[in-house]
């Protein structure tokens, strides 16, 4: 894959430097790690390797440095999302698959930016527990289902705006794990009746942590810390509706895979979005959800220094896992409950190491020469900040990037 000619790294590094020192003292030292790890992805400072062609007479030898492999970087989720969807591939089930949305409204979402490690927690565990508990009610599915939440931070235009995609297979076992109960053809659950519980466990969850004193409050929200007007607070988000919405199923299990191939491993902006960047600005693609068609297709442009705040905005604590797995995926028992799913199911069990598997990795690792087809070997590995013994005539050394 060519490289875009834009990177999130070029800000960075071209208006870095500015936005830290004139931000000083309000930038977390997790927020300045991740600047740093994606300014230094794969350059010299994070060392790399050298590979010449086994062919003699060829000769031609190539560098690639290493990843910084930050989640938040945007160079390096390919790979791991294909890591990632690799072990998943094995655990999927020969049954619809919805894709359900769990959002925070606008006036939580103000606090959970101040509060990330609580909110975002409870927002996990009420969207999980709603779709536990309307599942199992007989009167709409009356069975276990199990679930891999996804949490996403940001909108098209890196506004925060915090919500959780949820990939549920279209059924679960019956209260004594007798049967596998399916979900109606194309339906799944009321998202109605999950909005109005997910808005009650959501608030609960929210009241406990401010009794604990769990949250923290600044600048316009200050006034939140008492217990009164949090109360108050409180009460005009019962009011509100919530939304939780549901995608028609998938179309087998490939659209899965692919579907969540996009979005397990997705940060705020990816570099394939980037336009331009100069003293006006930072200009980028962005996608606006309530129109339809090419419409929905356009452009923004946000000052260098706003650029990066929003970026940023969404650096995750550290320690904290926005991939989780819960019901009878939780992480505890789930190879047992897909082998009795697929037994249920009356489905084969799945390979855990597909035919092919092994070789396409090991051919993966054996490159081919671009210049006459041959093997590529390692010949000197350098680490942080060493420059490389070994290198090629300057018209024939090319650079290049590693997946690590």
């Amino acid at each position: 894959m060519a490289r875009p000619s834009l990177e999130v790294a070029d800000i960075f590094r071209d208006y870095g430097p500015a936005w830290r020192n004139a931000n000083r003292g309000h930038v977390s030292l997790p927020q300045l790690k991740v600047m740093s790890a994606i300014e230094n992805c794969r350059t010299a400072v994070l060392g790399g390797h050298v590979a010449r062609c086994e062919n003699g007479a060829c000769g031609f030898t190539t560098i690639a440095y290493n990843s910084c492999r930050n989640r938040h970087c945007p160079k390096c989720q390919g790979s791991q999302a294909r890591e990632w969807m690799e072990e998943r591939a094995a655990e999927l089930l020969p049954v619809p698959y919805f894709h359900i949305v769990f959002t925070l409204p606008t006036e939580i979402g103000d606090i959970a930016y101040q509060n990330k490690a609580v909110i975002y927690d409870a927002l996990f565990k009420a969207s999980s527990e709603t779709m536990l508990r309307i599942a199992a009610d007989p009167k709409h599915l009356g069975a276990k289902i199990g679930m891999t939440s996804v949490l996403h931070t940001w909108g098209s235009a890196m506004t925060h705006h915090p919500h959780v995609h949820m990939i549920v297979p279209g059924g679960g076992f019956s209260e004594d794990g007798s049967k596998w109960l399916a979900c109606k053809p194309n339906f799944f659950l009321p998202v109605f009746v999950l909005s109005k519980l997910f808005r009650r466990l959501m608030l609960e969850k929210i009241a406990a942590a401010h009794a604990t004193g769990k949250l923290t409050f600044f600048g316009v929200h200050v006034a939140l810390a008492d217990a009164a007007t949090f109360e108050k607070w409180l009460m005009s988000l019962k009011k509100k509706r919530w939304f939780v919405y549901a995608k028609e199923p998938f179309a087998g299990p490939k659209a899965v895979l692919a579907y969540l191939s996009r979005y397990t491993h997705r940060v705020a902006i990816s570099n394939s979005r980037l336009i331009t960047a100069d003293a006006s600005g930072v200009t980028f693609r962005v996608k606006n959800y309530r129109v339809d068609g090419d419409a929905r297709y356009t452009t923004m442009t946000l000052a260098s220094a706003e650029f990066i705040r929003r970026v940023l905005l969404h650096v995750l604590p550290k320690g904290f896992h926005r991939i989780r797995h819960t019901g009878f995926l939780a992480s505890s028992g789930k190879a047992d409950n897909i082998a009795k799913a697929r037994a249920l199911l009356a489905v084969p069990a799945s390979d855990p190491n597909p035919v092919g598997t092994t070789e396409q990795a090991t051919a993966a690792l054996v490159r081919t020469c671009p210049c006459c087809g041959g093997a590529m070997h390692i010949i000197e590995t350098f680490e942080r900040g060493e420059t490389p013994r070994h290198c090629a005539e300057p018209s024939r050394l090319i650079i290049r990037i590693d997946t690590s």
